[in-house]
């Protein structure tokens, strides 16, 4: 750059003229930026951060794709062309980043969950049955159980907990029991979590400690397994009997609850989850929730639903009028029934019986209600007062009648007046109970992972033609509905494109198509995680889409669903998470 004045100012012209087209065209990532057109625009328009070069699926049916997408304060302020974009939208400030062929969708919403159980799991083995865990026969679970007391240096007395177990894969019906756990165990309470979340197998040290004896009587709507020829508890419980123990399960503690909350806030993460449900809450759940969002621990959303037994308690301390709003990232949703339980665990509740008898061996066994009709009735009367949310499980497809009888109760022949009703799993809805659906704007949301991880216990349990219309997502849309799809974590693991994967292929770990009459497109499958899921909380307006003034909650994929293969959508890498315009998980 030697020589006169002259030579000096045309090669600093030609160096800006440079820079000038690189920022116009997004060159260098960070740079101070300036709009394609010389003028910057105002502050209002400058956006904080402008995405562009990969496929930009917004999930808004009136503009399916953008070129590119502008940030602001955490809201989505344009989704265009690039050259509309960098125009408009690109300031000084504006960081500009080239995706390199990179796929964005909304982020993923939660549509049924238990975030609450996400704060512990990872102080607990993880004993899933393949491809997710070691969980594969008993011997198994013992060795995972016992490699995860070595690695945590669990002592004599302490309480094991594991999570996961799945008896439907169990070779030769040889089932977890008491005995198999006192053997590898003799000094130490343990508890492993049944995989549907509704029972679990203790050992007899659990056992003691929880005051589970022969001499307890098994609980209306409860099963305790006895040893056979006798009255002793021989390891699984499920249903109202486990629920005590549930309760008195370790909590994480005032020192490490904001600990805990950024852990399992790191598992939504790495998903793409930006809102987690949790989808039973009780009054000390509740409470622990509302510290840690006070103490700035919540990355991502949470909504939480009180549940039916703590309804009350809930209520009492935390104003109706209140609900629906968020606070720190937390807010309440709404409120919690369980009609029934676990089809898998033979403890959903059905019209005709298992067809391999019950959980303990009963005969001419139809599973059983959670509890009775007229409780039913009147929980669903009293928030349908309240005038909030209700999300009810319901399984079987008796429990779905018990449901729709409850529900036309509440609302005594007036339906004028909105009311925001989901059932969850809805996993034998019938045919007919979809036009009651319909005619009453109930939303299910589905539990497709079921055609993958449950197919054939259904099959054994429930009979081909029954388990093949399990979830039923192409009969719910073609009339109307918009279903949501869930994981119901820990119960499955947290993986949004494999449960993608799961409703668009219903294929099943054997390689069977389970229902092919009710496969929904890729597209179908995503609104379901998405925008279908927002509306759900009542949030449409707000998040789900990729559409201007909504939440800026976006995913960051390395390949685009609706191109690829559909058996290749579980293999799809979630990259980044951004909540609110700003990254929380990169990988």
């Amino acid at each position: 750059y030697g020589g006169n004045g002259m030579h000096r100012q045309t090669s600093w012209m030609i160096i800006n003229i440079v820079l000038y087209l690189g920022i116009a065209t997004g060159c260098s990532e960070q740079a101070p930026r300036g709009s394609a057109t010389g003028i910057v625009p105002s502050d209002a328009d400058a956006a904080d951060t402008v995405y562009f070069g990969g496929p930009i699926v917004t999930v808004d049916d009136a503009q399916p794709y953008a070129e590119a997408i502008a940030i602001k304060n955490g809201l989505i302020l344009a989704v265009g062309s690039k050259s509309s974009i960098e125009s408009a939208n690109v300031g000084r400030d504006t960081r500009i980043i080239d995706l390199e062929g990179r796929t964005i969708l909304p982020s993923f919403i939660d549509a049924h969950g238990h975030y609450i159980s996400a704060l512990s799991v990872a102080n607990q083995a993880k004993v899933y049955a393949p491809p997710a865990g070691p969980g594969s026969d008993v011997e198994g679970i013992v060795e995972a159980i016992e490699a995860f007391r070595s690695a945590k240096g669990i002592g004599p007395g302490e309480l094991i907990q594991a999570y996961g177990y799945d008896d439907t894969v169990m070779p030769e019906g040889q089932l977890l029991n008491r005995d198999d756990l006192d053997k590898a165990f003799p000094a130490n309470p343990v508890v492993v979590g049944h995989v549907s979340m509704h029972g679990a197998v203790l050992n007899s040290a659990a056992l003691d400690l929880y005051g589970i004896s022969a001499d307890t009587e098994t609980p209306a709507g409860g099963v305790i397994v006895r040893e056979e020829g006798t009255n002793e508890p021989y390891g699984l419980i499920m249903e109202t009997a486990y629920l005590p123990v549930f309760a008195s399960l370790p909590k994480p503690t005032g020192e490490n609850e904001v600990l805990w909350t950024k852990a399992a806030h790191r598992l939504y993460a790495e998903a793409g989850v930006t809102l987690a449900h949790e989808g039973a809450t009780h009054a000390d759940e509740l409470a622990l929730l509302q510290r840690a969002a006070a103490a700035g621990a919540h990355t991502i959303d949470v909504v939480a639903y009180p549940f039916m037994t703590d309804l009350e308690a809930i209520v009492a301390s935390n104003s109706v009028d209140n609900w629906g709003a968020y606070e720190k990232r937390l807010k309440i949703g709404g409120a919690k029934i369980t009609a029934d339980g676990s089809p898998q665990g033979k403890t959903a509740y059905f019209t005709t019986p298992y067809l391999t008898g019950g959980p303990g061996g009963e005969e001419d066994w139809f599973g059983e209600p959670t509890i009775p009709q007229e409780t039913l009735n009147t929980l669903v009367r009293k928030i349908h007062a309240m005038g909030v949310p209700l999300i009810i499980h319901t399984n079987g497809d008796a429990a779905i009648d018990m449901f729709l009888e409850a529900y036309e109760a509440a609302r005594d022949g007036d339906y004028s007046k909105p009311w925001n009703v989901t059932t969850i799993h809805t996993q034998f809805m019938r045919r007919d109970h979809i036009p009651k659906f319909v005619e009453y704007d109930i939303r299910p949301s589905f539990y497709t992972l079921h055609t993958y991880y449950f197919a054939s216990a259904h099959e054994a349990n429930r009979g081909p033609e029954q388990a093949a219309y399990i979830s039923p997502m192409r009969d719910a849309i073609d009339a109307g509905l918009r279903p949501t799809n869930h994981t119901d974590f820990y119960v499955a693991p947290l993986d949004q494109l494999f449960m993608m994967w799961s409703a668009v292929n219903r294929v099943s770990r054997e390689g069977e198509i389970i229902g092919a009459d009710q496969q929904v497109s890729t597209l179908e499958a995503i609104k379901a995680q998405t925008i279908w899921a927002a509306e759900q909380y009542g949030e449409g307006n707000r998040r789900g889409s990729l559409e201007v003034g909504k939440i800026a909650d976006l995913v960051i994929l390395d390949r685009n669903p609706l191109d690829v293969d559909p058996m290749e959508i579980k293999d799809i890498k979630v990259l980044e998470t951004i909540k609110d315009g700003k990254t929380i998980f990169q990988r």
